[in-house]
């Protein structure tokens, strides 16, 4: 299984684009239950019980609600939990990024499409254009006034101010379920005399109005689809298998090639749904041979059988190109209809593609390539979807699914939620708020929260002098619902990152989260990449000691770099430590005790910087957290003593383009073992790595650490392998010789804020890429013994913030107003720590 980890990971993470559901309903809606799962009505609903889905999927359900496995205890569990409590669940345990909502079918009591953005960060709209002719008929006062010319005037105005709406919910696509009221055999060339006999059958059938007739549906599909055609916008078209009002003889999706042989249609952009089941090698041969078709195989997943299942993909896969190929759930009424789309799709699509591995039809590498372009990157492309915003930038939660104990627990006995925040200082701080407030209003509306927040120092609560920031003036904190997690170690307790924002909707520009996201976009943009991270965590563990009366702190063990003794003395609190960030799903690489006298250093897996940060910072709580229960305190301050081995936050940078490390060289040519694309991001860092030391490095104590043969970089320089450079060129295990994988900064502490951090780093990477920067000659030396050649760093943070102030480049990416801020608070610590010399000390408790 090994061998397959990769593609299991791709599969199981990646955020899924929904690109066809439905809405949901409230819970005192008529719609049954049992639509669940199956596709039937009436009688025949009963017969559900006995099906290899139903079974199956009650199974999944309860899992995830951590109930009994009967179909009362699950709707008893639904209840317990409430509307939105339950579907947070079920849309978390989804991964759903974007959905797109064809509000076309009328369901008791069922729910707006603005109400499902509070569970998913980007929401569409699909347009049924048989709902809106028949919507527009119903409304005429006088019937017999119809004409087909007045209703075709209403009709394309109607279907043309749709693709204009920018404030509600942009349709992004068209979509006909001609197939269940006369089949796919559209006739292109019906003659205006037939489509008036057609709207006079149909009037005259009485209420409500159900278009039927076959001349006046196949009309309108095709005036439909000119219209989507001159918008740009794709047109679903229901195929395969439905309810019973479906005759499957007629959805057969071969029907369609007089359609899409017709001249006028051959640049439109049509998508069959459903897989088009059971005729899923005729949709996969029209794919393959018809550039206008596209495959969705939502429906056919999960109502099918897990062979049924898996024997369709195959089958759509047996000639259609994959970047053709889309997923949806087609979820209805029900949240737990989209988890169950979500959980099966990823197991289908994860045993299709290892079969194609293990058949040698595809490497590794391009079916995760194949994962992110059939769940996401396909339908992101078709249905040009702007996910560029910060509702729609969705990264897979760092907790999996509420976590599997709390899955199998209750949301009841959850008595807090805490909301955290990282300041300009780098302090974790956080609101806590009732469970039953949380999910009733704070979820959605956050907390208030003093402006003032964003220009405190860690030695006032207050806001710091020329940060612009006063006691006058509230923002909100919105909790990032993909970071919400029960605390390992207080598991009646939940935590949350957070937003900041001005108003509803939008974000405040001194908001650390956004700051990160916003120069991770302009990389994104202009050069395509995204940068990975992966922090290595130093901190001191502590044990109270009693010395003449008083409380002191001191060293929980006195042994050297990677002692066994240490570790094995350590080891109940670095398990617990372990295990914790196991259930957050934070993966943990290694683990040692470090050079300092009780220090130890866990290092975790790099992911996208975002999430990278996300993860630092729960990593910090949870080792702090286990510490504490232990009767020990951990701190992660750069120098908690001036005559020991200093702590830092080592980060880790590569670079990706679609999934691929392109920082490495490609091949043997490079100066350096690194591509063009990588040295360039290097050298700007390099370049600016004094005006980035007082967001990595943001305290006067952590210029204690950046000394000469202190293992932290001391001088400006780089080096291939050389701990004592701060930028470390480096090539771990499992890299070929002479190649870099990525790169190491030294130069970062656990006082600094992540996001902050990590904006920096990009900001100088992307001025390094704009400008085509090279590195110097690489230092293979002490940089100490050639420091005579070498620029020392600046030696306090008042000569880094000096070089700061001085370098545009941070105020044009940064913004302004945020680093006015940071600046302000940056000397505020100066002036305090240069007043009070041993102030230093009372760090321990504050990081």
């Amino acid at each position: 299984m090994e061998r397959f980890a990769e593609l299991k990971t791709a599969v199981e993470s990646v955020g899924v684009v929904d690109a066809h559901a439905h809405n949901i309903v409230s819970f005192d809606s008529t719609f049954p239950f049992l639509n669940c799962f199956s596709e039937a009505s009436g009688d025949a609903l009963s017969d559900v019980l006995h099906t290899i889905n139903f079974k199956r999927s009650l199974k999944e359900i309860a899992q995830l609600y951590g109930s009994s496995l009967s179909l009362h205890a699950v709707q008893e569990s639904r209840q317990r939990f409430g509307l939105e409590s339950s579907s947070a669940i079920c849309f978390k345990a989804a991964k759903i990024s974007v959905l797109l909502i064809d509000d076309g079918i009328e369901l008791d009591k069922k729910l707006d499409i603005k109400w499902h953005e509070s569970f998913v960060p980007t929401v569409g709209r699909i347009l049924r254009v048989e709902r809106i002719a028949e919507m527009i008929l119903e409304k005429g006062s006088n019937r017999t006034k119809w004409t087909l010319g007045s209703f075709m005037e209403i009709f394309t105005e109607e279907l043309k101010s749709y693709p204009l709406i920018i404030l509600a919910h942009k349709v992004l696509a068209f979509k006909s379920i001609v197939a269940y009221r006369s089949g796919l055999a559209i006739n292109t060339e019906v003659t205006e005399k037939e489509v008036e006999e057609g709207l006079s059958d149909v009037l005259s059938a009485g209420n409500p109005i159900r278009i039927s007739n076959k001349s006046f549906i196949d009309y309108i599909f095709v005036h439909a689809l000119k219209v989507a055609q001159s918008y740009d916008l794709p047109m679903q078209i229901h195929t395969g298998f439905g309810d019973k009002d479906l005759d499957l003889r007629l959805a057969n999706p071969l029907h369609l090639r007089n359609l899409l042989e017709d001249k006028r249609f051959l640049k439109s952009r049509l998508v069959l749904l459903h897989a088009s089941y059971p005729f899923s090698k005729e949709a996969s041969y029209l794919a393959s041979v018809y550039p206008q078709v596209y495959l969705d195989f939502g429906l056919a997943i999960p109502k099918l059988s897990f062979h049924g299942m898996i024997s369709s993909v195959k089958e759509l896969l047996e000639l259609a190109p994959m970047n053709k190929v889309m997923f949806s759930t087609d979820g209805i009424a029900f949240a737990e209809t989209f988890y169950l789309g979500a959980k099966k799709a990823r197991e289908v699509v994860y045993s299709v593609l290892r079969d194609a591995c293990v058949d040698g039809d595809l490497s590794i590498p391009e079916a995760v390539a194949a994962v992110k372009d059939i769940f996401a990157e396909n339908a992101k492309q078709f249905y040009k979807l702007d996910v560029s915003s910060r509702y729609a930038d969705v990264k897979p939660p760092l907790s999996s699914a509420f976590q599997e104990e709390e899955l199998n627990g209750s949301l009841k006995d959850v008595t807090f939620v805490r909301i955290i925040w990282i300041d300009a200082s780098g302090q974790h701080r956080c609101r806590v708020v009732p469970q039953q407030r949380f999910y009733s209003s704070v979820e959605k509306h956050g907390v208030g929260l003093t402006c003032a927040c964003m220009g405190m120092s860690s030695t006032s609560d207050g806001p710091a002098v020329d940060t612009n920031l006063t006691a006058s003036g509230e923002i909100r904190i919105v909790p990032d619902l993909s970071t919400k997690c029960r605390l390992p170690w207080a598991k009646q307790q939940e935590m949350v990152l957070a937003d900041m924002f001005i108003e509803t909707g939008k974000i405040w520009e001194y908001c650390p989260r956004e700051a990160l996201r916003r120069v991770s976009k302009i990389l994104k943009d202009e050069f395509d990449l995204v940068v990975n991270a992966g922090f290595e965590n130093e901190f001191f563990l502590l044990k109270s000691v009693l010395r003449n009366g008083k409380e002191e702190w001191a060293p929980f063990d006195r042994t050297s770099y990677c002692s066994t003794a240490a570790f094995d003395a350590a080891s109940p609190v670095l398990e617990e430590v372990f295990a914790s960030l196991q259930s957050l799903n934070i993966i943990v690489e290694q683990l040692h005790a470090e050079a300092g006298k009780g220090q130890y250093e866990i290092a975790l897996k790099y992911t996208d910087c975002s999430r990278a940060a996300d993860g630092l910072i729960f990593t910090r709580e949870v080792i702090r957290a286990v510490a504490r229960k232990h009767g020990l305190l951990a701190t992660f301050v750069p120098k908690y003593k001036l005559d020991d081995i200093g702590s830092g936050s080592h980060v880790h940078i590569s670079l990706s383009r679609n999934g691929e490390n392109v920082f490495m060289a490609s091949d043997g040519s490079s100066r350096y073992g690194m591509s063009k694309i990588g040295e360039a991001f290097m050298a700007g860092v390099l370049n600016h790595l004094p005006s980035i030391l007082p967001f990595t490095a943001p305290l006067p104590n952590s210029y204690d650490r950046i000394q000469p043969n202190m293992w932290s970089g001391a001088y400006l320089c780089w080096g291939k392998e050389n701990r004592e450079a701060p930028l470390r060129a480096a090539s771990p295990p499992g890299v070929a010789h002479g190649f870099v994988s990525n790169f190491e900064i030294k130069a970062f502490d656990g006082c600094a804020n992540p996001y902050l951090g990590l904006a920096s780093i990009i900001t100088a990477g992307i001025d390094g890429l704009r400008r085509n920067l090279r590195l110097p000659e690489p230092v293979d030396g002490d940089p100490d013994i050639l420091k005579e050649n070498l620029q020392r760093l600046p030696v306090s943070l008042a000569e880094s913030v000096e070089a700061l102030e001085k370098d545009t480049l941070f105020r044009d990416m940064i913004g302004e107003k945020l680093l006015i801020a940071i600046i302000g608070v940056r000397k505020a610590e100066v002036k305090y720590y240069s007043e009070n010399k041993e102030a230093y000390k009372d760090l321990i408790y504050k990081y």
